[in-house]
């Protein structure tokens, strides 16, 4: 599965929520937090409840939704007990935010269990503790990516947002880090100016630089972008497998480093090689090596 878009939809906007999935996005998520203001939660939770539950509603994208109050949300989510009607059976992940420790996601598990389902959780580390204690939050069993907030956890910090990044490029490079340690997907975080095309071009070329899965995306303007930049060029893949190829070749005569179009090829090399063409083949591009 490839997450390169990772769209959110606020939870009281019944209409976005079902156009959501339309914008090629990989993921969408319903918002039950930051994007609903506190006196309209509860008609959110009943109108995510409703999309979910609606059979009309089949995308092929991954959808999950960011608990906002766990307790409430979980609640009306799961109201049916788990037992594979309703919401559950179109809900696919749970994104956990501001999770600051291993025991954070660990309760939300244990109350989605309480509740008779079981799901994976992506993990929103946008806070100081969060960033640091990103490799034990990715090691839990139940964590399947690591999502990276830039905007709250330069608030943590009491950090001024610029448009280089610098003030965020330590936590940006730790929470990649400790994905990859852990094998979970790593995703970005967002451009917020959502008109600003230019921009995002920039800091999504650096989502791809430090290595990321995908990035976050506010509106469906940006998914476009995003989706362009985190999938391999036919170049890439055409290099990739050129790379596979002599690698095989050499692995017969028995040597550890060989040449392509001139350049000199070992194991780390080999291994971008194929990371390139996982990503071509969860992209659904075509001829990436199937």
């Amino acid at each position: 599965m490839s997450r390169r878009s990772v769209l959110f939809a606020p939870g009281d906007r019944p209409e976005l929520l079902r156009k959501a999935p339309r914008t090629e996005a990989d993921t969408v998520v319903f918002d039950l937090e930051d994007a609903v203001a506190p006196p309209r939660r509860a008609e959110a939770r009943t109108a995510v409840r409703e999309v979910l539950s609606d059979p009309a509603f089949a995308p092929d994208c991954e959808v999950t939704v960011r608990l906002g109050e766990l307790t409430a949300d979980l609640d009306v989510l799961f109201e049916d007990g788990g037992d594979g009607d309703g919401a559950v059976s179109r809900l696919d992940a749970l994104v956990v935010p501001k999770v600051e420790s291993a025991a954070d996601v660990r309760r939300v598990a244990d109350a989605v269990a309480a509740r008779g389902a079981s799901l994976p959780l992506l993990a929103l580390v946008e806070t100081a503790e969060g960033v640091l204690n990103a490799p034990e939050i990715a090691r839990v069993d139940v964590v399947d990516a690591l999502v990276f907030g830039a905007e709250d956890f330069a608030a943590s910090v009491g950090a001024t947002r610029t448009l280089e990044g610098g003030e965020v490029s330590y936590a940006r490079q730790r929470v990649l880090v400790a994905a990859r340690a852990a094998d979970v997907d790593a995703i970005d975080t967002l451009h917020t100016d959502y008109e600003d095309d230019e921009g995002l071009r920039a800091d999504t070329a650096t989502t791809v630089q430090l290595g990321y899965d995908g990035k976050l995306a506010i509106h469906p303007a940006q998914v476009a972008v995003i989706n362009e930049a985190l999938t391999p060029s036919e170049a890439r893949i055409e290099w990739a497998r050129r790379v596979l190829t002599a690698k095989e070749r050499a692995d017969a005569e028995g040597r550890g480093v060989f040449s392509v179009d001139g350049e000199m090829i070992d194991a780390p090399l080999v291994a971008q090689a194929e990371r390139a063409l996982e990503r071509a083949r969860a992209a659904g591009v075509e001829g990436s090596g199937e």
